[in-house]
């Protein structure tokens, strides 16, 4: 792991990062502390464009007693192009301005390869990350893709819980896969979301197998997210990481 920029936001040092030509950000207590758990954040990609998402969600994991990170999606910002997915997306938009059902092949074209993509990555970054000093297990992942949370949930070991957010198509052949998610849930729903299917969403969220799973849903869009949301999900986090 190369650290390529370092800077200092109040309590949080924020460092910019290459691992294996994926680019990624750490956020980290600035003051000198024991070792604090991490929390992999997650975002449907650009990480430039979602930048200050990302990083007031930073500090507030941060100020929460954690350490945060999280890393460019396969293909996106500068990343090269995945031409399958680009063309599955604009097939997407297509869709969706023609008012048109979603078919469950438009879903995998789209969805299954960037979860084949991103889920080993996020994995070789993390054993990178967790020899960073000042940052501990257990470890815990924060937002979307949720299909992407679901394969970490079910593959990676070390994370011991997830708060999940259902904004995203998740295809119907990872359902078995939610099945097999046992870590503790916050999964967080946004209930007039236009992009999204609630009621795959809430089908999604029966699957899981967790015996403790919280399903969150709040009226408002994609974006409109109430603040009390994110202590909640802190809250949960404080719970199980800790």
């Amino acid at each position: 792991m190369r650290f390529t920029t370092e800077r200092r936001h109040d309590d949080v040092v924020e460092r910019h990062f290459v691992h294996d030509e994926i680019p990624g950000i750490l956020w980290t207590p600035a003051a000198e502390t024991a070792p604090v758990p991490l929390i992999l954040m997650g975002h449907p990609g650009g990480l430039d464009r979602m930048y200050p998402r990302l990083a007031a969600r930073a500090r507030g994991t941060v100020a929460g007693g954690f350490a945060a990170a999280t890393i460019e999606v396969p293909g996106g910002g500068d990343r090269p192009r995945l031409p399958g997915v680009e063309q599955a997306r604009a097939d997407l938009l297509r869709t969706l301005s023609a008012g048109g059902r979603v078919a469950d092949e438009l879903v995998e074209r789209l969805v299954l390869p960037l979860v084949e993509r991103a889920v080993p990555e996020w994995r070789t970054v993390l054993d990178a990350l967790l020899t960073v000093p000042g940052i501990r297990g257990p470890v815990g992942c924060s937002g979307g893709p949720i299909a992407v949370g679901i394969r970490l949930a079910v593959t990676e070991p070390r994370l011991a819980a997830a708060g999940l957010f259902a904004g995203s198509y998740v295809p119907r052949a990872m359902f078995a896969e939610a099945r097999l998610v046992t870590i503790p849930l916050h999964v967080l729903l946004q209930w007039d979301d236009d992009g999204n299917d609630r009621q795959l969403a809430l089908d999604l969220f029966d699957a899981f197998g967790s015996a403790e799973k919280t399903l969150q849903a709040n009226l408002g869009g994609h974006t409109g997210v109430p603040r009390h949301a994110a202590e909640d999900a802190g809250r949960f986090f404080a719970r199980h990481l800790r």
